[in-house]
């Protein structure tokens, strides 16, 4: 698996942070990307880059998960719909190709490089979707795990 260290620029996203279980978590993501692809539109606005579900804690019961895409500027907020920037950090990413439900493998082997090479997470770490199971194999997804590191 290839591991990457780079910058990141500034990011300006429109996204919904909630809490959730890991079971309804597909439903939750889904809804939050329907409901802000359909404000963007409103907007006129298009996203610049792949939609993304960031993960703030990894309890499997109380996930506090935010779902987003990234745009072109800073847009108005809506509701439960926030408009802000994700900070330049450093970060290491991988692509990973699979199911979801082989993730894990992808989350040890980051966290493993990130002991061996001196670094620590911030604690929050990004997916970013290529494509969906609605429109390939499982086998197919393709998904960037992105961890801004210090």
């Amino acid at each position: 698996m290839l591991i990457e260290i780079s910058e990141a620029k500034v990011q300006p996203v429109v996204s919904i942070r909630t809490t959730t279980t890991l079971e309804l978590l597909p439903h939750v993501i889904g809804e939050s990307y329907m409901k802000i692809m359909s404000y963007l539109q409103e907007l006129g606005e298009q996203p610049v880059f792949a939609p993304f579900t960031a993960y703030h804690n990894l309890d499997m019961q109380n996930l506090d998960v935010e779902m987003g895409f990234p745009v072109a500027k800073l847009l108005p907020e809506k509701g439960n719909m926030k408009a802000r920037e994700l900070p330049a950090s450093k970060v290491i990413s991988s692509m990973y190709k699979g199911p979801y439900s082989g993730m894990e493998q992808p989350y040890c082997e980051m966290t493993k490089w990130l002991e061996e090479n001196g670094y620590t997470a911030t604690g929050v770490s990004f997916e970013y979707y290529f494509n969906s199971p609605q429109e390939v194999s499982e086998s197919e997804l393709l998904t960037k795990i992105v961890m801004p590191i210090r």
